[in-house]
């Protein structure tokens, strides 16, 4: 017996001119709008727009690839949501002072 295995790849295309609306980060990153409004609690991601409603949300491609990797710590490690937030500032924080580091010859 023959086993064949699909990839599935997705392209979610982001601009300026085009951002995500809450529903469609929601589908983006497999989560649902309930889970993208706790994004935006935690910081995870920063809407563009009026922060007063998720209808009125817009987001860009830094908050995909952020709420993307969230998901990701979610599923990979089991953490929840807060945890991956914690993670994903404590990463920030260690690129950042890798660049200071090397800007200071370290």
């Amino acid at each position: 017996m023959t086993r064949m295995t699909a990839t599935l790849t997705t392209l979610t295309l982001v601009s300026m001119d085009s951002p995500l609306d809450a529903g469609a980060l929601a589908n983006a990153c497999g989560a649902t709008q309930e889970w993208v409004v706790q994004a935006m609690a935690l910081g995870i991601v920063q809407a563009q727009s009026d922060p007063a409603t998720p209808q009125g949300w817009h987001f860009f491609s830094h908050d995909l690839q952020r709420a993307r990797e969230a998901r990701r710590l979610e599923q990979d490690l089991g953490v929840e949501l807060d945890i991956a937030a914690l993670i994903l500032e404590l990463q920030l924080e260690v690129r950042r002072l890798k660049t200071v580091l090397a800007a200071n010859g370290h």
